[in-house]
């Protein structure tokens, strides 16, 4: 098996991540304004979208192709475009998946941006989806027992 990266895919790249959604037939688009994170082995073998909002951002199209689930895939996707950002990091998913995204540091919330309030409420009205959400470290790294607040 060959090596995983975890990379970003830039603009002219999009229509690779498009394809890779289409040929496991899901209806998840690549965003246009999101950063696009991929794990290759050469080729896309999971991928997600990164979206700045206010305080954080929204993490959407998250997929793993089914001949390499079970190998942590996801857990080191999130964890790389997730990497170095500052606020919290929030998610839509369907309650059977609240188990998978909390093993991940993620738990329910009870507000979210006005945005993405309003994006899960209309969502809601056909789908069972819950909110999920997951503070960020600093960006400068702090450790624990580092803080200057009192």
């Amino acid at each position: 098996m060959s090596a995983i990266s975890f990379t970003t895919l830039n603009a002219s790249e999009r229509p690779l991540l498009n394809k890779f959604y289409r040929s496991h037939a899901s209806a998840m688009r690549a965003s246009a304004n999101a950063e696009l994170w991929v794990a290759r082995a050469p080729g896309i073998v999971a991928a997600l979208n990164l979206s700045a909002v206010a305080e954080g951002y929204w993490l959407t199209g998250l997929l793993v192709d089914p001949t390499r689930r079970s190998q942590r895939l996801a857990h080191r996707l999130i964890a790389q475009a997730c990497s170095g950002k500052a606020g919290t990091v929030w998610l839509f998913c369907h309650p059977e998946l609240a188990g998978f995204y909390q093993q991940q540091g993620f738990t329910g919330v009870d507000s979210l941006p006005a945005a993405l309030a309003e994006r899960l409420a209309r969502y809601q009205r056909s789908k069972p989806l819950i909110a999920l959400g997951r503070a960020q470290s600093s960006v400068l790294g702090s450790s624990p027992g580092n803080s200057t607040s009192v």
